[in-house]
């Protein structure tokens, strides 16, 4: 029999009547004993045996219909009443009260028996209420959040605030806070989780409500309810925004059925006995052969059976599916008979064996019933498997799960039966994402983890602490032993598991076979078209929680389509060497820009597709040969025009009914998180797919090729691989990538879908999931702390060693549950093969940028989520897969590490990338990259121009752009290398809270000696890279610093009011950053000063006096604000207010003066001796400021010594720990040359004339006057001017030159003129 069951063209039809003249001849298709006999056994009434051969009418298919009849009779007590039944009122199908029966906004699904929470607590109830009985209903557990579920009367009121259980005669139980609620609440149950189901039951007999959970009783939650007349009970919910549940009411069967309970809804039980008498029918014939030669029947398993083309056995089971078939599109009893038969099919055999029955058992449904019929049984039968899947408890073995998916994974085998349900039920009526989601248990006991992992150990030091160099504590040998018996219980958890994935992995390349194109297309591409349309349903619907795959899904998707798509990928290589192996796999950059595949709303690097179609239409012309057809182009315009009317929102905030080029996309009905079993029927048209026919040959100038538009669901195989003249979706190769194909282009698709899958919710997922690592250091810190106390209590306290002892068993049984639950998360989340995942996807990323680079403008068409990819992918490997695995063991660490610093150094200012984020995130990245030993390495390896490009855009001006970042980077460069700048936490902090010592500590600084040096050089070689540089630097300086005082005063001032007031978090936050800022800039400056001192100091250079003035100036102002006595700033910093706990005197103060000490004490006398004078010339100098920074509140007398640090004053003599002994030395030599120089300019020092002083700033003689329109001020203020304005301080005309001014040489020229 051919495999698909499309070998033979029997129908159901043909078999329903014989005529007369055939009777003879069906009748002599075996001999007539025989046939009777075989048909007895097929067809024996299931509580006896055949009759006597010697007792019973001979059996033919001619009285076959009667005799199938008398068997289908059903006993009157079978055939229950289907409608009114004591106890229940209602109509007895029951759904939920969407009507009327609920309060605040819902999403119903279309069954009418999932909901959705939409709006702060909203509640629902069923149709139907029961008032008498024993009742029973089941709610599936879709996601784990606030909700109260139970009974409620006709007469609760409930609303947005109170819902089920918060009234009189309404009753609840909330598995979130593991209570019970009537009106008033108490402890009750165990905590639920996604996936559990939840069954409420109610004895109006007794007058008892009690709740089970995943068959497990809770216990009677409630007793003595109201009963009597008008007293009826409703099934209800109520749940917080974004919650969600499914219903069974009894339109299934029960999960777990509660002996002497009753589902509300009546299952169908007529049409259930026949169903089961018509399977034993149907396995009669799977277990009995007929022998014509010996005219025997012989017993056989079933396993082993085939069908052969039999006529008696095809006749036979024509019989049994014409009543069997409509009998199968019934959910009910789908599940409870065909499911119930092939589940056991796949429990007693091997693999091989079940495979083999469910495919002929396939082969029969597609053969004998028709073809509507087969498909709302397939339909019917994979939402079942899906939904058993996901419901079903964690057992030790992982039995259920594996069961449930060999039994996918056998029906997906079969060739009709898999197209089918790709093409209409795996993407459309159900989410089958989630086959491949293995749900983490939150009670570690029911899931058998205490016997799997009976040891459990926890490390007695977080990973952050371990990387920064410090030495942790040595290992006994008990913990050396409980950490090996630990890891030997993760390694068996992590087996079993692994059994679960390789399963869900041959899932995935059943659905990615492209071999299967025999009579339609093969399963690969229908699964292309479905996969891309989940990825526009995720990425349009981002901030609609109900539309989207939830994240946890999402992961362990991304890690089963890996597996397979690698294994693909390295299979197409074995059989075409020219091809690549999957450890080179990239996404060649034409995919990008000639249309082939669909990039939805996302952002391009160079900003809108419609945009970057029409500046680059050139560039696509002359390097990839591709014209852009103008009706698109025409369309593109018009809407641009649309959004210039009206701004386009980013892609996180754009509407759900957002447009795409080709149409409006419809917004798909929500509900995920509801009910598996979902079904939509949105349908969109895209722009990707892309109908060019183009022969490979590289095309002449004259030779473009015009692409036009086609829906995504048109595309053909060819459309996506290509043919020998039409290449597919690498259309419009670029000159620089290479002409042999890397691989079959529909994988390429499949890893882009890949990529953009990690950027849409995986990332963020893993984040997460480092909680759990957390949980376990904090409980471990807390237990050690215990323990420290106890071992210090006194022994005569016994109150106290009571309340330690039942805090350290109440933290050792809570870290014994979160390691088993840590356990699980390592073998599920952060596996070795995981993190080789995720290292691929990086690399992969990586190639496929550095490829996209070569191709210049055309850069630009990128997809912006492959740089965040990258950046996120090398930040998850780094930070949430330690301390287990550790990032520096992966293949090619160097090597990729390198890469990644070089992507990062070029295009953080690269022209070509406009996106706001994507260049903040590249520059937040490359400040991260700095920070650390290995990645800086990295840095200092890429290529020696690429650092200088790097470092010549870091050093460009401040103004109009986002330089903050820039400046942070600058700093890192320099951190461990500047005046007391060796601290990993602000000592200050550490003075007035020892306590945070012991906790994690920052990155220790790693200072770039190379990088500082490549800034040295183009500091000293551009004329014009350092004054435009620190000139910005300076004017942010100043901005920096005054709105830092301004906002202390404000801050003070509301301090001081009597009324009771609050500042404003985000005023604080934004003070510290403000100070933050201030003190990296004057890092950047004390940087500069040391590589490059010429710039301030060498005033044969045009612009070094007024920078030096310009620096001066601000010194003092920052010396002079944060030194005075009992100032604004010490009442400030004294108040210790939440959020400026980084504003204290020590950062800055000890910034500036490593910048007065380059200054003043290193260099040549002469330099010296400029700076020093400059500085004293500043009209905001005081010498009081200097002294401050050692403890002194005024200058010492001649010849005296410094005495000892007040403890009571700030004094850099109090840091030790931070200053060395030379730098507090090289201080003293400051001041000492500050207090000699300040006595002798204010000895020379002349009174001067107030009409003489500079009009600007009353501190410096007029020394220059302004031409053509003759006004005066002194040098610094004019050439500070200059440097970004041409006006006139008081005319506005244009200076076009500025020239010396001598008073008394002016005068005696006008007198001799006179």
């Amino acid at each position: 029999m051919a495999s698909k069951g499309t070998g033979m063209s029997f129908s159901r039809k043909s078999y329903r009547l014989t005529s007369d003249a055939e009777k003879s001849r069906v009748t002599g298709i075996v001999q007539e004993k025989l046939l009777s006999d075989y048909l007895y056994r097929i067809f024996s009434p299931p509580d006896r045996g055949p009759a006597a051969a010697t007792s019973r009418k001979p059996l033919n298919f001619h009285n076959l219909p009667e005799h199938v009849d008398q068997l289908l009779q059903v006993d009157s007590e079978d055939n229950e009443s289907q409608g009114q039944v004591e106890g229940r009122l209602g109509p007895s199908t029951v759904v939920l009260d969407h009507t009327g029966g609920f309060e605040g906004l819902l999403l119903v699904d279309d069954d009418l028996l999932g909901v959705i929470g939409h709006s702060n607590f909203g509640t629902i109830r069923s149709t139907t209420c029961v008032y008498k009985g024993k009742w029973v209903y089941e709610v599936l557990i879709s996601s784990q959040g606030l909700m109260q579920i139970g009974w409620c009367t006709i007469n609760c009121r409930f609303n947005q605030e109170e819902g089920v259980g918060d009234t009189h005669n309404s009753y609840a139980y909330d598995g979130n806070r593991v209570r019970k609620w009537n009106v008033t609440t108490t402890n009750y149950g165990k905590a639920w989780a996604a996936g559990d189901i939840v069954s409420c039951l109610i004895d109006l007999d007794d007058g008892t409500l009690s709740f089970c959970l995943n068959g497990v009783s809770l216990g009677t939650a409630f007793e003595n309810l109201s009963r009597g007349l008008g007293m009826a009970y409703f099934p209800a919910i109520s749940l917080s925004f974004k919650e969600s549940v499914a219903f069974n009411f009894g339109s299934r069967p029960l999960r777990y059925p509660v002996a002497g309970f009753r589902p509300l809804q009546d299952p169908p039980f007529a049409d259930l006995v026949r169903a089961q008498r018509l399977l034993g029918c149907f396995q009669a014939v799977l277990s009995v052969e007929l022998d014509p030669v010996e005219g025997r029947l012989v017993e056989t398993e079933s396993s082993e059976w085939q069908l052969q083309g039999q006529p008696t056995v095809l006749l036979t089971l024509a019989h049994i599916f014409h009543h069997f078939a409509p009998l199968l599109r019934k959910v009910y009893l789908v599940e409870a008979v065909l499911m119930s038969f092939l589940l056991g099919v796949v429990e007693k055999g091997t693999p091989e064996q079940a495979q083999s029955v469910v495919h002929q058992i396939l082969d029969l449904l597609w053969l004998f019933m028709e073809d509507y019929e087969v498909q709302d049984c397939l339909k019917q039968l994979m939402m079942s498997l899906l939904r058993l899947y996901r419901f079903s408890p964690i057992v030790p073995d992982l039995g259920l799960q594996i069961h449930y998916l060999r039994l996918t994974m056998s029906i997906l085998r079969h060739e009709k039966s898999r197209k089918f349900l790709l093409s209409n039920v795996l993407f459309d009526m159900l989410r089958s994402v989630v086959f491949f989601y293995i749900k983490s248990p939150l009670r570690v006991e029911e899931a058998g983890l205490k016997e799997l992992i009976p040891t459990t150990w926890w490390p007695h030091r977080s990973s952050r602490e371990s990387r920064d160099g410090k030495e942790a504590r040595e290992e006994t040998t008990e913990e050396r032993q409980r950490r090996r018996a630990y890891e030997r219980g993760c390694q068996r958890l992590k087996k079993r598991i692994e059994v679960v994935e390789e399963l869900q992995v041959q899932i995935l390349k059943l659905l990615l076979d492209n071999k299967d194109d025999n009579g339609g297309e093969a399963s690969r591409y229908i699964f292309l078209t479905k996969f891309r349309k989940f990825l526009q349903e995720n990425a349009s619907g981002r901030g609609n929680t109900p539309v989207l795959c939830p994240p946890e899904y999402m992961v362990c998707f991304l890690h089963r389509l890996v597996s397979a798509l690698r294994f693909y990928w390295d299979e197409y290589k074995a059989s075409n060497p020219r091809a690549s192996f999957s450890e080179e796999a990239y996404i060649p950059p034409q995919i990008f820009y000639n249309g082939k595949v669909d990039y939805f709303d996302l952002q391009r690097l160079g900003g809108l597709l419609s945009h970057l179609r029409k500046t680059l239409k050139d560039d696509l012309a002359s390097k990839a040969n591709i014209v852009i057809d103008p009706l698109e182009l025409q369309a593109a315009t018009m809407d641009d025009l649309d959004e210039d009317e009206e701004p386009a929102p980013s892609a996180a905030q754009r509407p759900m009914q957002a447009l795409a080029i080709g149409g409006a996309l419809p917004l798909p009905r929500p509900g995920w998180l509801s009910s598996p079993t979902l079904g939509r029927a949105n349908r969109f048209l895209s722009t990707a797919a892309v109908s060019l026919m183009t022969p490979r040959r590289l095309l002449s100038t004259m030779e473009k090729v015009k692409v036009r538009s086609l829906n995504v669901e048109q595309r053909t195989r060819e459309d996506i691989e290509g043919s020998h003249w039409n290449e597919g979706l690498l259309l419009g190769r670029p000159p620089e990538e290479p002409e042999q194909p890397l691989t079959e282009n529909s994988l390429l698709e499949v890893l882009d879908g890949t990529v953009m899958m990690y950027n849409l919710s995986v990332h963020q997922q893993l984040g997460k999931m480092v909680g759990v690592s957390d949980d376990v250091n904090e409980y471990a810190m807390a237990l050690r702390d215990t323990e420290d106390k106890l071992r210090r209590c006194p022994k005569r306290r016994k109150d106290i060693l009571a309340e330690l002892t039942k805090s350290q068993k109440v933290f050792s049984e809570k870290l014994d549950h979160l390691s088993r639950r840590l356990a699980w998360v390592h073998a599920t989340v952060y596996s070795q093969e995981k993190m080789l995942d995720i290292y691929w996807l990086l690399r992969v990323c990586l190639r496929t940028i550095e490829h996209g680079d070569r191709t210049g403008s055309l850069f630009a068409f990128m997809p912006e989520f492959y740089l965040s990819v990258a950046i996120n992918s090398y930040s998850a490997l780094k930070n949430y897969f330690g301390p287990v695995h550790s990032m520096e063991e992966l293949p090619g660490y160097e090597e990729t590490l390198t890469r990644l610093a070089a992507i990062l150094a070029k295009h953080f200012a690269d022209p070509r990338i406009v996106g706001t984020d994507i260049r903040d995130s590249l520059m937040q990245a490359l400040a991260s990259y700095v920070c650390y030993p290995h990645s800086l390495r990295a840095v200092e390896r890429i290529p020696e121009e690429q650092r200088i490009a790097m470092v010549r855009n870091l050093l460009a001006p401040y103004e109009q752009r986002p330089w903050a970042q820039t400046n942070w980077i600058l700093v890192r460069l320099w951190r461990g290398c500047g005046f007391g700048y060796r601290y990993t936490r602000l000592p200050h902090l550490l003075k007035t809270k020892p306590e945070d010592a012991n906790l994690p500590s920052l990155q220790k600084p790693c200072p770039s000696t190379l990088l500082q040096q490549h800034m040295a050089d183009l500091l000293r070689q551009g004329s014009d890279v350092a004054p435009s540089f620190l000139n910005s630097v300076l004017n942010q300086l100043n901005w920096a610093f005054s709105e830092f005082i301004g906002m202390i005063q404000e801050i003070q001032q509301a301090a001081e009011r009597l009324e009771r007031n609050f500042v404003d978090s985000r005023q604080l936050k934004v003070c510290a950053t403000c100070f933050d800022l201030s003190v990296s800039l004057l890092r950047v400056l004390e940087m500069t000063i040391t590589l490059v001192p010429e710039i301030f100091l060498d005033w044969s250079r045009p612009t070094s006096e007024m920078l030096l003035r310009r620096l001066a100036q601000l010194l003092n102002q920052v010396l002079n604000r944060v030194t005075a006595e009992r100032n604004l700033f010490d009442r400030v910093v004294t108040l210790r207010l939440p959020g400026l706990e980084s504003v204290d005197h020590y950062p800055i103060l000890v910034a500036v003066t490593g910048i007065l000490v380059r200054l003043l004490v290193h260099g040549p006398t002469s330099e010296t001796e400029q700076a020093t004078s400059v500085l004293l010339a500043d009209p905001c100098f005081q010498l009081r400021s200097i002294c401050y920074l050692l403890g002194q509140p005024e200058p010492l007398a001649p010849g005296t010594t410094l005495p000892a640090p007040d403890r009571k004053r700030f004094s850099l003599q109090s840091y030790t720990d931070y200053i060395s002994a030379e730098e507090l030395a090289q201080v003293e030599q400051m001041l000492a040359h500050l207090t000699a120089a300040s006595a002798q300019a204010a000895a020379a020092s002349l009174p001067t004339n107030e009409e003489d002083l500079c009009p600007i700033c009353y501190a410096h003689p007029i020394s220059a006057v302004f031409q053509p329109c003759g006004h005066k001020s002194c040098k610094a203020c004019i050439n500070q001017h200059l440097m970004n304005n041409k006006d006139c301080f008081f005319c506005k005309a244009t200076i076009v030159s500025v020239e010396d001014w001598d008073k008394a040489a002016n005068t005696s020229a006008m007198s001799s003129a006179a």
